[in-house]
């Protein structure tokens, strides 16, 4: 079984090593001045033989443990090895840089029990070092996974949401050609036309985040002019806005369901006056966009119902924007959709 080393890990060990090493290096030299060069080589000797032992102690020894409690005796085990490193390990390590010429003896041990204790508090200090940044870094890379992976969902739903819109849109206005292909109308080309104008727009134009308010207008105006050609002049349509900055970014295609709304779900179903009021204001970053449109006759004691339009509206605003409200209105021959939304609150 060949041990798989991750070089981000063994990179991050080497940083710590130094902080611990420079930490050191300081201290020596606010207490020893006239030996403080000797004690920077002496720390960086020992160093070099903590290092490996405290990698392989989080890396591997510890991990190996927190596998299976069947592996405890193992365990134990292998804390005891680790600690005659740390002691015994660790003060022939210094013998051997003495013998080397690179060690300097500057605190000769009377007894090599001595020696031992101190290297002992020497390593712990590195162990709580390494382990309390270790554990600190890895609760901020957890924190970091979580909140990338609660993007990335968002983003999925979102993406969903979209395409369950633009099918529902491209169904409704085929629907709306095939009723004047059906009739034999003149105004079924022109149709077509309009159509394929919004489809280009929607392949060409929506694929980014954002796109500017006056492009949002354009398709709002094109889709008006499309739902004309099935009306007859009885139809009163009126759309009006007032937009401090035309180049305003917004999602693409954010307020068209509302506008769609309005024709197959309340013009289509009136048989007298119907009519379609649209009015859109931004200034200072906010936006209200109320759509009202005829309706039949409806029962105050039925409960207005969001179509599946309202409802991915609604949640695509719950995911782009903290500060938004979306309420329907239903009186007695007339639908209110009111869309508030305070642009600068975009997650």
């Amino acid at each position: 079984m060949k041990l798989k080393i991750d070089r981000e890990k063994i990179k991050f060990y080497l940083k710590l090593a130094a902080a611990f090493f420079i930490l050191n290096s300081l201290g020596s030299f606010i207490v020893n001045h006239d030996t403080y060069p000797k004690r920077v080589v002496n720390h960086f000797w020992l160093i070099l033989f903590l290092l490996p032992l405290n990698f392989i102690l989080f890396e591997y020894t510890i991990p190996f443990i927190k596998l299976s409690w069947k592996r405890v005796l193992a365990g134990l085990l292998l804390i005891w090895i680790h600690m005659m490193f740390y002691s015994f390990g660790l003060y022939a390590w210094r013998n051997f840089g003495i013998q080397l010429h690179i060690y300097f003896d500057l605190s000769p041990f009377k007894e090599e029990y001595s020696g031992e204790s101190y290297f002992m508090g020497y390593s712990v200090a590195t162990v709580f070092f390494f382990g309390i940044i270790r554990h600190v870094n890895n609760y901020i890379g957890l924190q970091n996974a979580a909140k990338q992976l609660q993007i990335e969902k968002q983003q999925a739903e979102l993406n969903y949401l979209k395409s369950q819109t633009n099918p529902h849109f491209l169904f409704n206005t085929l629907n709306n050609i095939y009723s004047l292909a059906r009739d034999k109308s003149d105004l079924a080309p022109e149709s077509i036309l309009r159509l394929s104008k919004i489809l280009r727009f929607m392949l060409y134009e929506t694929g980014g985040a954002y796109i500017a308010i006056e492009q949002e207008l354009k398709i709002i105006n094109d889709y008006i002019d499309l739902e004309k050609l099935r009306y007859d002049d009885s139809l009163s349509i009126n759309f009006n806005h007032d937009i401090e900055d035309m180049k305003q970014a917004l999602p693409p295609l954010l307020l068209i369901p509302l506008v769609e709304n309005a024709f197959k779900h309340g013009v289509s179903e009136t048989r007298n006056h119907p009519f379609v009021d649209i009015h859109l204001s931004v200034n200072q970053r906010q936006l209200t966009f109320i759509v009202r449109n005829s309706t039949e006759k409806f029962s105050r004691e039925k409960v207005v119902k969001e179509n599946i339009g309202l409802s991915n509206l609604r949640r695509q605003l719950e995911l782009l924007y903290k500060d938004f409200n979306l309420s329907v209105q239903q009186s007695e021959s007339v639908f209110t959709t009111t869309l508030k939304i305070n642009l600068a609150s975009h997650v």
